[in-house]
């Protein structure tokens, strides 16, 4: 049996009982980092009584989880087995979804606790209206990848969360400014623990104040939502349309993020095979 255990996302007040009886109970961690997960359990053995697990400890990450998985094949049939990631919901920005993939096609039963998700908590800080948004996590680290997913989520009808580490948080204000100046921006700041703030201005206004900021510890950046429904959901859609291959390319890159010349090309390809 495996279970999907939230862990706090600063506060260690944060975590449930329920996840704590499951810790005693376990056999097998299988953490992102053992050590982050040994230095969790025993916060809570000395500050919440919480027994002390008899359990090992393996990582699995996205470098190692499909040779653990060949690994703990057996124990996840007959053990009482947890996955934890460092702080939040297991899977996500996380590699336990190659997990969840294994249990459904293998037939492991498993579970999944609720709990401490950084991106839900700062979307109900935010404010911003409706109760629909698109979750985005990290961005690429760099190149077109990075400029293509970052266009893609400012275009989003409803607001796009993204996770952004504390020495990229000037530069992605700055690529954000560069593109759309008024777009309005709620960030998060170390969520739950002591030093946690909050901001919502312009884009264009946080980065000059950012500049003069100490840009310390993990960020949630919400973007306001466009507000506009996309006029289409699919290439094939924009491809269908009787119009140029330029119309087509502009249409593309407006859906997905990509430039105009790339998106140019991939109609040119997608005609011939056509």
């Amino acid at each position: 049996m495996l279970t999907f255990i939230p862990t706090p996302i600063g506060n260690p007040a944060d975590i449930t009982i329920r996840a704590m009886r499951l810790f005693e109970e376990a056999e097998l961690f299988l953490c992102e980092d053992t050590r982050n997960t040994k230095h969790l359990m025993i916060l809570l053995q000395e500050r919440y009584g919480m027994q002390k697990p008899q359990a090992s400890y393996l990582s699995f990450h996205e470098h190692n989880g499909k040779e653990r998985l060949v690994q703990i094949a057996t124990d996840l049939k007959e053990k009482k087995v947890v996955f934890v990631s460092d702080a939040g919901m297991p899977v996500i920005s996380d590699p336990g979804q190659l997990l969840v993939d294994y249990c459904q096609k293998e037939g492991v039963s498993y579970d999944v606790l609720p709990g401490a998700n950084a991106a839900l908590t700062a979307f109900v800080a935010s404010g911003f209206s409706g109760g629909e948004f698109c979750f985005i996590g990290f961005l690429p680290q760099k190149g077109k990848d990075r400029a293509t997913a970052l266009k893609k989520a400012m275009n989003q009808e409803y607001p796009a969360i993204l996770y952004e580490a504390p020495h990229r948080m000037l530069r992605l204000l700055e690529e954000i400014t560069a593109i759309e100046p008024n777009k309005e921006l709620f960030l998060a700041k170390e969520l739950t623990k002591k030093y946690q703030k909050y901001y919502r201005n312009e884009a264009k206004i946080l980065f000059e104040q950012f500049k003069e900021e100490n840009i310390r510890g993990e960020w949630v950046v919400i973007l306001q939502g466009s507000g506009e429904k996309p006029l289409f959901g699919s290439i094939d859609e924009i491809m269908a349309l009787d119009i140029t291959p330029k119309e087509k390319a502009k249409l593309m890159s407006q859906m997905s993020g990509k430039s105009i010349k790339e998106c140019y090309d991939e109609v040119i390809s997608l005609s011939k095979i056509n």
